[in-house]
């Protein structure tokens, strides 16, 4: 029952051309394969066209700011339009409230603006309309009129900004939505209180592309290259989930392996030490397209995250890649479901003296048995079952809905 032949609007919570895969944008890539897609891009502020931050996206985007412009921009995927909108007004800092909620219906003028145009200028009937994750703007669907309303909930709300207004327009969009899509079983049963119409398809990964690891020829990148052996290695955000207790007790007590960490350090969180350890190697933010080549010079993948309610909820793309990549993989154990995936390929720790014990025992007793049983069970969490799973889901209740008119 694939979705096929549909017209797709899909707000997104992460800009198209940003430096990491996101979950928005994976899906819509997927889905434009057998539908037409405009994906709705996360707008620029006019704090953001002020200091232009990203110089690249900035002039990217700089042609659409026009009331003239169309906004839409092609991709290199046939059925993949991206929707730019005009800037918004940034309004987070103000508190919850009348105000608040005037203002973002101003933000939602204008972001209508565009995709009203859009819809006259293309001539779009019953198409369905996806917010993936996109809570920040919970009323646009309210004007659209699409065929059926789909939230799909990736993460749970964490950071301060996104819990200040998020808490209550996420009430009100999955209240609203014609039905729910989370990544987490976590987050199933939290938003399936608020909407019966409540399903669980978990995250998947870009296996095509982790999988470029098991090219002989491609090289180790010159970031890890030359790292003292055994390198157990993490390719991620170093931030809040990391588990920095039981890192601190991993590391130091296994002196003779070079731990390395590839990506951006949230400083708030990282504490003085994670930057003085001598076999603790930190690489700073890394392109995304980098990924195969630098996973390929570790010897053990890693993630150490801790266990708490938030993490409960977190169903981490970087392990089916790292799975994908053929590599040993070793976790915490702070999401139970996971074990439900990854089918006793992977030792979920629950301290650190575990952590240390399944190190050692997947740089001595790793074979090729084990190494074809990780691929394998990549291949079983790849996007495309996933969006399969999606399609499926959003098809039923599109003929449902048919069949009540």
């Amino acid at each position: 029952m694939s979705l096929e032949n549909k017209t797709i609007l899909l707000l997104g919570t992460a800009k198209f051309d940003g430096p990491f895969e996101s979950t928005s944008f994976t899906l819509a890539k997927h889905l434009a394969r057998k539908n037409t897609v405009f994906y709705i891009d996360y707008p620029f502020t006019w704090k953001d066209y002020i200091k232009r931050p990203h110089k690249g996206e900035f002039e990217r985007r700089k042609p659409h700011f026009r009331l003239s412009s169309d906004g839409l921009i092609s991709t290199e995927i046939p059925g993949l339009k991206v929707l730019i909108s005009l800037p918004l007004a940034s309004i987070n800092f103000v508190p919850e409230g009348k105000l608040y909620r005037t203002l973002l219906k101003w933000n939602e003028r204008i972001l209508l603006y565009r995709i009203k145009k859009l819809i006259k200028k293309q001539g779009l009937k019953d198409y369905i309309y996806i917010n993936s994750f996109n809570f920040h703007y919970p009323d646009l669907a309210d004007s659209l009129s699409p065929a059926l309303q789909v939230y799909q909930c990736v993460d749970p709300l964490i950071i301060g900004y996104d819990k200040k207004h998020g808490v209550v327009s996420e009430a009100q969009l999955v209240k609203k939505s014609d039905l729910v899509i989370c990544t987490a079983r976590q987050l199933y049963e939290e938003k399936r209180l608020q909407n019966k119409h409540t399903y669980f398809v978990p995250n998947a990964a870009d296996i095509a592309h982790s999988s470029k690891v098991l090219d002989d020829a491609l090289p180790v990148h010159e970031s890890v290259v030359g790292l003292s052996k055994p390198v157990i290695g993490y390719f991620g955000t170093i931030e809040r989930r990391m588990d920095f207790d039981l890192l601190k007790q991993v590391i130091t007590s296994n002196p003779g392996k070079s731990f390395v960490f590839v990506g951006p350090p949230s400083p708030e969180v990282v504490p003085d030490w994670f930057y003085n350890q001598p076999n603790l190697y930190m690489r700073g933010r890394m392109p995304y397209h980098a990924m195969p080549s630098i996973v390929k010079g570790f010897d053990v993948a890693i993630i150490p995250f801790k266990k708490d309610a938030v993490s409960r909820t977190i169903f981490p793309l970087k392990l089916f890649e790292y799975l994908g990549s053929g590599k040993p993989v070793v976790i915490t154990d702070f999401n139970p479901d996971l074990k439900d995936f990854t089918d006793g390929t992977v030792p979920f720790c629950e301290n650190a003296a575990a952590f240390s014990a399944a190190l050692d025992d997947a740089l001595t007793n790793d074979t090729a048995e084990r190494k074809a049983a990780r691929i394998a069970v990549a291949g079983n969490n790849t996007w495309e079952k996933r969006v399969n799973e999606i399609s499926d889901i959003i098809s039923l209740h599109l003929q449902h809905s048919e069949l009540r008119k």
